[in-house]
């Protein structure tokens, strides 16, 4: 069998190589302070630097941080700071705009933007060698490594600002077996069989994260896509025999679209397993995709919080139209009612659920959030649905606010807080309504301030300059009389149910 290796665009490194690169880093990291518990921040998009420094802080038990790149220097600052990270490692062209956020006592390394990254997004080359002149500095690490540690990613979860899901390590017997059952059902990894995998979403993200270092560990070849492009990932699919991927509900509209000449031109007989999650998919694309492709679609349901708690393959899929699935080993779910109580078959209520065996987690200085969010044992990501009388899981609604957008967790709150401030603006309300590409998209009402000359461009483009342009609103509204309940606070549901109603869904 051939050395693992990951790929980007025209460059390669064997896996081995790149170990030793993390074991050097790792020997910088310490030289800078970091140890166990401590944290690294990644702000990257994809690429060899991520997997060296995301490895090297795990060899010293501290926690590595990725950093959702699309973030403006505000944003990025809040979790700099909250997560209190001593070193951020960062690609060369995103470090202008981010700098002056990044707190003093924070050591900086840089790595070069790579060509692939840079051309996929229109950018001009920047940076030097920096990160792998530090790297060629250092001795190899030569201490055991310490307790592994899940990277903490930061999710809006249910409420507010982003959190730190911040993990126990995967020290027990019975966690690891829970990693490694999941790994294998969910996504198709086993440790015995290294797989051919592209990562087309950021790994600033869980899953994309969790299958990029698990399938690097398994010695498999890594294909890292720069930037999502249906048609190249059925090229990278042909060119490199991947037999396993990760995708979102929107990928999936993206390849549909496609010509058929064109998806019928390329050679995907190599693909074994396409698992997906993260968003709610249409039981009509879900089927497409099962008759385009085969019975080897796979889909997961749970969160960064959770873990995958269900899941459920093609076949249960054209069975059950619409489902998410049913438990998995160790899985454990009860449907409430707001009273608390715990609802029978077919009635719906908010999903409280747990993954025995997962590690517990708290949300990083926000401890008290995360016992809101517990009740006898399980926890609630927000999520509304019902148990069919055969277990399988239902999606409804959300109890809480939260948006997904191409698989992106959005909360509306974020928005609301930097536009309520925009001058001229009296009073908003943002919400998600449905979008046949994406899921949901966002809509923004705004009831202005009597005379102000506002609209849709203004608006958006104030929001531009101050938060991630996922966040922007693709639809703007302009209302006098926003709906309002006895309390004075404006009744959302009377202004996004109307969409929904249209579109015959309500997630």
């Amino acid at each position: 069998m051939s050395e693992g290796r990951i790929l980007s665009g025209e460059r390669e490194i064997p896996i081995s190589a790149m170990a030793e690169n993390a074991k050097r880093a790792a020997t910088g990291l310490d030289g800078l302070g970091i140890g166990e518990g401590d944290t690294v921040a990644l702000i990257l998009r994809n690429d060899f630097a991520f997997f060296e420094a995301a490895i090297a802080a795990g060899m010293l038990g501290a926690y590595s941080v990725p950093i959702n790149w699309h973030l403006k220097a505000d944003e990025a600052g809040h979790i700099l700071r909250d997560c209190g990270a001593k070193v951020l490692v960062i690609h060369a062209d995103l470090l202008p705009a981010l700098e002056p956020a990044i707190p003093q006592a924070v050591d900086v390394l840089v790595v070069a933007t790579p060509p692939e990254i840079a051309a996929a997004y229109g950018l001009a080359q920047s940076g030097g060698a920096a990160w792998y002149d530090w790297i060629a500095a250092q001795s190899p690490w030569q201490a055991p490594p310490l307790a592994d540690r899940p990277s903490m990613i930061y999710t809006s979860g249910t409420t507010g600002v982003p959190k730190g899901v911040r993990r126990a390590p995967w020290a027990a017997e019975e966690a690891l077996a829970s990693r490694q059952r999941g790994m294998v059902q969910c996504f198709g990894m086993a440790p015995d069989a290294p797989v051919r995998t592209v990562i087309t979403g950021p790994m600033y993200h869980v899953v994309p994260n969790i299958c990029g270092l698990t399938a690097a560990h398994y010695g498999g070849l890594v294909v890292l896509q720069p930037r999502f492009d249906a048609e190249q990932l059925l090229a990278l699919i042909e060119r490199h025999r991947i037999n396993t991927v990760h995708l979102v509900p929107t990928m999936f509209v993206r390849l549909l679209r496609l010509p058929d000449a064109v998806r019928d031109g390329y050679d995907l007989a190599s693909l074994e397993f396409v698992s997906h999650g993260a968003a709610p998919c249409p039981p009509d694309v879900k089927r497409r995709m099962i008759e385009w492709l085969g019975p080897i679609i796979h889909e997961y349901y749970g969160a960064t919080e959770s873990g995958a708690v269900f899941y459920h393959d093609s076949h249960e899929a054209l069975r059950k139209p619409g489902t998410v699935g049913r438990l998995v080993e160790g899985g454990r779910v009860e449907i409430h009612d707001a009273a608390g109580n715990a609802l029978p078959a077919g009635e719906i209520g908010e999903i409280y659920l747990r993954l025995d065996g997962w590690p517990d987690f708290t949300y990083h200085n926000d401890d008290a959030k995360r016992r809101e969010i517990e009740r006898d044992g399980l926890i609630t990501i927000g999520d509304m649905g019902y148990l069919d009388e055969d277990g399988y899981l239902f999606l409804c609604d959300r109890a809480n606010d939260m948006v997904i957008s191409g698989g992106v967790n959005i909360y509306p709150a974020e928005i609301e807080a930097v536009l309520i401030d925009m001058p001229g603006v009296h009073d908003c309300a943002v919400f998600g309504i449905p979008d046949e590409e994406f899921g949901e998209k966002l809509c923004a009402y705004v009831e202005p301030l009597d005379g102000a000359p506002l609209d849709a461009g203004t608006v958006q483009t104030y929001l531009k300059e101050r938060i991630a342009n996922y966040k922007v609103p693709k639809v703007v509204e302009f209302r006098t009389d926003l709906p309002r309940e006895d309390t004075g606070k404006i009744f959302k549901r009377r202004l996004r149910d109307p969409y929904w109603r249209k579109s015959g869904r309500n997630i």
